[in-house]
């Protein structure tokens, strides 16, 4: 079972390596941890992605729920949200590349933003799921370097929104 965790904390040093701790401690794994601030400078938001059992699920959030600098925890499923990664991936290619590699990002709507004769830079922004599968068209050519964000997660619309 994979679960996402949107967690507010307060915007202050120390506040990532007590919720990191919390799960080392418990030997629960994190998928995916990305932070940034909110609209509100004093608080940061975490998005958490995590799995293991049901139990480990709960347990994950009650203990998020306890940490002092923990402003306001929500969970949901996956099928719950909308989620995206970002990436950058620097490729070597050859004469006989460069056609392929351009074809593979067309499709998957992954975009070339940075050129040299002999590399390339692709961006995308997408799911998950896309993010892996460029990955997967794209491992047969010389990937030099990679920077992937981890998942941001957004709890879909519905009408009783504010």
């Amino acid at each position: 079972m994979k679960r996402v965790y949107s967690v507010w904390v307060e915007n202050r040093s120390g506040v990532l390596s007590k919720v990191a701790g919390l799960f080392s401690r418990r030997s629960f794994n994190i998928d995916s941890l990305t932070v940034g601030e909110t609209q509100d400078p004093t608080i940061s938001s975490m998005t958490i992605t995590s799995s293991g059992t049901g139990r480990d699920m709960e347990q994950i959030e009650k203990q998020l729920n306890k940490k002092l600098d923990v402003i306001k925890v929500r969970t949901f499923p996956e099928e719950d949200a909308i989620l995206r990664e970002v990436i950058l991936l620097k490729i070597k290619y050859g004469r006989n590349d460069r056609r392929e590699i351009m074809e593979i990002c067309e499709v998957l709507k992954a975009d070339i933003v940075d050129a040299s004769s002999t590399h390339l830079i692709i961006h995308m922004c997408d799911t998950p799921e896309k993010i892996s599968k460029l990955l997967e068209m794209l491992h047969k050519f010389n990937i030099v370097e990679v920077s992937r964000t981890g998942t941001l997660a957004m709890l879909k619309c519905s009408d009783g929104d504010n």
